[in-house]
Order: structure tokens, then sequence, then C-alpha cells
């Protein structure tokens, strides 16, 4: 198309033009040419025209030539600009646009705000309902359509959070040497003469690099206040998130000031969570130092605690929490040299899990030295090693990244987590989360081997694998009793849905919906069949 060009000055003779082209079209189409000069003006000139035009009489045009005008101009150029007058709902408004309300269907007409156009729309709502009534009169039959249209107003605000946070691996070994800045940086960027700094630190943590993390931020001139939390199961509840908001208060966090969360999971997650509610949302740095932490915790945006319902006097896992995404994740191995083994394998559990539903490479990596990297506390063969938190934390990233606030519920990542909620919550269990992850996950594979997904030499493969990372394959609380609540406590949190995940293969997996009492009933004594027999 060739553009006129027009300068401010020349917008009375475009606006003459358009009114010639049109006269002669009346009963047609706008002309190629009016839409070509209307083009042509620039936006402002444009704007102001049509506020002019609008207060003018089109006595000589049919209604219906006017429409056709607005509709043929408004497609012109609605893709370079949206625009509304201030007076929200007037009638005349340019740039408009339709959908269908997914609930009732009905027709949703949307303009932008002139001051707003990408983020406020007004909008108006039209529902037609339509009722037949049929009723037979001697020799006749009378039917009746009613109709009734109903149109409602309102607006829509649009926003997109944006979410960034990068996962760093830090050297090993160097989380709190001097020589290291990332530490220190990841607090963020204050004004001069600003030298203090706030930390959540697990209890175990500060027993262990304590007075080293002290020193790390005594060099670089900083005062760091602590608030030390335990880091057990039993800890993870609201009066600990409670703790770290009164220490906030006390040492007065500014809002845009990064606190730092050092810790396994649990602390993660109760950090997590106090920072989301300090003042609305204030950024804080994640630092795991489990190797469970390292692999899941650390890498999403999800935080939370267990509740006790004070109706039921249940404990729930989890049931309280946010969304919340750090501002940024520091992730240095070297932590796995004070953990212990039952830890290290705890941590497994959830590696386990990543390689069953996605990864066969990270599966054979576990399957081959696996034990290995326990008995070397993470650190043999070195390649391996570092192979095996970065393929891992790459396939969390993968699954989560596009489905953060988890609209899909259909997630591989759920695996093993369907009936270890509940027996992680037993009470008197001793079961830990990667322990507990990992019996929910057999339990999965008898469940795929009952279905005819997997054979039983994969069965058989997998426990092997299973028991030489030291991980217990079954548990005396898992009843067919909890098993079924599990099932009608995953429809309630996956909206109506088992959503269950099972594998197809090693590496591959789907999630179903219609697992029976009595298929949990014959696969607990499957589990207890293969669990019997050496491997």
């Amino acid at each position: 198309m060739t553009v006129i060009t027009l300068s401010d000055s020349t917008s009375a003779q475009a606006l003459t033009t358009i009114r010639d082209e049109i006269g002669p079209c009346l009963n047609g189409d706008i002309s190629k040419k009016v839409v070509e000069v209307w083009s042509s003006i620039p936006e402002s000139v444009r704007s102001a025209l049509i506020t002019y035009e609008l207060g003018r009489p089109f006595a000589t045009l049919p209604a219906s030539t006017c429409t056709t005008m607005s509709d043929t101009m408004d497609n012109s150029y609605s893709n370079k600009t949206k625009k509304s007058p201030s007076s929200t709902f007037s009638e005349e408004t340019l740039g408009e646009f339709y959908e269908k309300c997914p609930i009732t269907d009905a027709q949703v007409k949307l303009r932008p705000l002139e001051l707003a156009p990408k983020n406020v729309f007004s909008f108006t709502k039209e529902n037609i309902a339509e009722t037949t009534h049929i009723e037979s009169k001697s020799s006749m039959t009378v039917t009746t359509t009613t109709k009734i249209v109903t149109s409602t107003r309102g607006w829509r605000n649009v926003f997109t959070l944006p979410i960034l946070y990068d996962v760093n691996l830090v050297p090993q070994g160097t989380i709190f040497d001097v020589q290291n800045p990332q530490l220190f940086q990841s607090t963020g960027f204050h004004v001069e003469g600003y030298n203090r700094r706030f930390a959540v630190i697990d209890a175990e943590v500060d027993r262990i690099y304590g007075a080293q993390i002290q020193v790390y931020f005594s060099h670089w001139g900083v005062e760091l206040t602590t608030c030390i939390l335990q880091g057990g199961e039993p800890d993870k509840r609201p009066k600990a998130v409670d703790h770290i908001l009164d220490s906030l208060c006390a040492y007065k966090l500014r809002r845009r000031e990064p606190f730092l969360a050092i810790g396994g999971g649990v602390v993660l997650d109760i950090a997590g969570m106090a920072a989301c509610l300090y003042r609305r949302g204030v950024p804080f740095v994640r630092v795991p130092t489990t190797l469970l932490a390292i692999v899941d915790a650390s890498v999403g945006v999800k935080n939370g605690v267990d509740y006790c319902c004070g109706i039921t006097e249940e404990t729930y896992k989890n049931r309280v929490g946010s969304f919340y995404a750090p501002s940024s994740c520091l992730l240095d191995t070297s932590f796995m040299i004070s953990q212990d083994q039952r830890n290290l394998s705890n941590g497994f559990g959830e590696i386990l899990k990543l390689a069953l539903v996605r990864s066969s490479d990270l599966f054979d990596m576990l399957e081959t030295h696996g034990k290995s990297l326990i008995d070397s506390h993470f650190s043999t063969p070195a390649t391996v090693a570092q192979r095996v938190i970065e393929l891992s934390i790459q396939i969390m990233l993968e699954e989560l990244g596009p489905n953060l606030w988890e609209e899909k519920l259909d997630r591989c990542v759920d695996y093993g987590h369907t009936f270890s909620k509940l027996l992680e919550m037993v009470p008197g269990s001793d079961l830990f989360h990667g322990e507990a992850v990992n019996v929910d996950g057999f339990f999965c594979v008898i469940l795929s081997y009952s279905r005819g997904y997997i054979g039983e030499d994969t069965v058989y493969r997998i426990l092997k694998c299973m028991r030489s990372l030291s991980l217990p394959t079954s548990s005396s609380d898992l009843t067919e009793e909890l098993a079924w609540q599990s099932c009608k406590d995953a429809i309630e949190h996956r909206n109506g849905e088992q959503r269950i995940p099972l594998i197809t293969s090693i590496g591959e997996s789907i999630c179903v919906s219609d697992i029976t009492q009595d298929e949990l009933e014959h696969g607990l004594e499957l589990m207890e069949i293969f669990n019997a027999k050496e491997t």
C-alpha cells in the first residue's frame, strides 16, 4: 500500500478527502484511498480528529454507512494502537475487540483505556438466555420461545507478573570464601553506608558454618543479623513464619532489601512464605544446604508450611503457602560433605523420581554410580556427581518453568507425591520426605506393573537401584485405607481428578485418574511380594 505523508497542518485536507470519498460510496464499501489517507495521519492527530468528528452529526449519512466507516478504519490501524476516550463506556470507542466468556458463553466487548491501553479495559457482556415452551391445545401445538438479553459492564485489569531469577552454580566450596563475592552481591546494592544484612539460618547449619558466615560478612564490612530456625518437619508450622516476621519487624527490613535463607528445604519453605507476607512481598535469596533442597526446594517458586486444622484436628502437609519466587539461588554442592548418609539417600529420593518420569540417562547414572556417590558424600566420581546435579536441576526447571502457577495439573513431577503426603503425616512416622517419596514411587511402579505398563524385569531393575541408594521401598503405614484416602485427597488437590503419575517405561510417564480401591489392594499385595524377593 502507498502511504501518503501528511503533516499535522494538513489534517483538515485529509479529513476533506475522506468526506469527499465517502460521498459516492453511501451504498458500498469505503474506498481504499480513504483507508490509505486515514492510515497516513499521525496517531495523535488521528485521535483529535476522531474526538472532533464524533461531536458532529452525520446528517447525510445512513447509520449503516457510519458503522462501515468505523469498522474499516479500525481494521486499518488497530494493530498499531489501542485507545479509548476518557469516558469509559462511550459507544463511539475505537480499538475494541470481542471474546466469549468461558463460563457463560456471553459475548464480551472490550475497549482499552487511553492511559493504560495494555492493562485496563472496560467491557460490556451481553448474555442471551433462550427458553422454549411447548403446549398442546386441541388440534394444535403452540411453541413459545422466549429470549432474555442481559447486559453487564465493568473493567478488566490485566497484568503479567514478571518472574526472573537465576539459579547459580557456585564454585564448589567457595560460598563462604571471602574471595568469592557472590553471596554478598546477592543481597543487593545499597546506598553507601548501609552496612547491615539479615539472614534466616537453619540451626544445624549455624552450628557448623555460623562462625564462617559471620567472618564472611565482616570481611565485606557488613553487620549480619540472624534468625535461627529448627529445620525438621515438625517445625514446619505457621509459628515458625511468625518468628521470622517478628525478627524482620525488629530488624526493620527495607522494602527492596533481599534477605538470605540458608538451610534445608524446610527452612527455605518457611523463609519463602515469610518473604511473601512481609510488606506484601520482599526479595529473598535461597542458599540450599542439603542435597534434597538443592534439587527440589531451591529451584521452584513454591513455599509453605504444614497446617493443623482447628476443626478436624488433623495436620495437612504444605496446606498453607504461596507461589513466590526468590530473587536468586546459590548452589554449592560442598555442603554434601557435612551430610550423613541417610540425608544423602533422602535427597536421592527426589532425584530418582525425576529419572523415572523423565530421564533414562539419569537413571543409568544412579544405577551405576549411586552407591559410590553416597559413600563419597557426593564427590566420587566427580564428573558424575556434577552431571547428576545439573541434569536434575535442568529437568525440574524444564517441568516447572512453563507451569510455575500449576495451571496444568497433570504434572509428572508429582510422581511420588500422592501417597507420601499422608505417609509423612502419620503420627510417629520417622520417614524423611525423600524416603516417603520413594515408598510412594515404588508403589506407583507396582501399579504401573499391574496395569501392564511395564514388565517384571523393569520392576526388579528399579527395586535394585532403590536399594543401592539405601531408600526404603515399603512402609507399614501404607495401608489400603491410607492409600484410598490419598487418592481422595489427590482429587481435592488436583481439582476433581486423581492425576496420579505412573511410568510407562524408565524415563516416560502418564497421569491416570481411574485407580480403584481394588487396584490399590492388589497393588499393596504385589508390593509385599516384590519386597520379599532378593534383587
